[in-house]
């Protein structure tokens, strides 16, 4: 049985996505304070191994990092509706990256935007 990590192209489609994204992230200046360590790399890496895991690729993230809880390792930062635009912005730089079929590139995208609204945790 093949899955969604399968058929969109396994880990290089996945890393050229997120790299591609934190290379948006890098230069903005609402989202990038929102990543305390100066070094983006290691965010990168988690990120990815989770997208990768959460499509149907290794489960390396759940090994070194256990149940995402996404909403707590998220709640030290304020995430506001406007640093989720932002962030759906390089996201969708990401996606636009690769070369996803439409029907792909929709199903993808509207898991980011709705992990992205779930995210926001301030209005402020």
């Amino acid at each position: 049985m093949t899955t969604f990590y399968d058929d969109i192209g396994g880990f290089e489609t996945m890393r050229r996505i997120v790299a591609t994204f934190y290379e948006g992230v890098a230069q903005d200046e609402v989202l990038r304070p929102l990543y305390p360590e100066e070094d983006l790399g290691p965010a990168e890496e988690r990120f990815l191994l989770f997208l990768v895991q959460y499509w149907g690729g290794p489960s390396t993230y759940g090994e070194t990092r256990g149940h995402p809880r996404l909403r707590m390792r998220h709640a030290p930062f304020a995430v506001t509706p406007e640093a989720k635009d932002h962030w759906l912005q390089h996201f969708r730089e990401g996606l636009d990256s690769v070369d996803l079929t439409p029907e792909q590139d929709a199903q993808f995208w509207d898991y980011v935007t709705h992990a992205a609204q779930f995210m926001v945790n301030s209005l402020e």
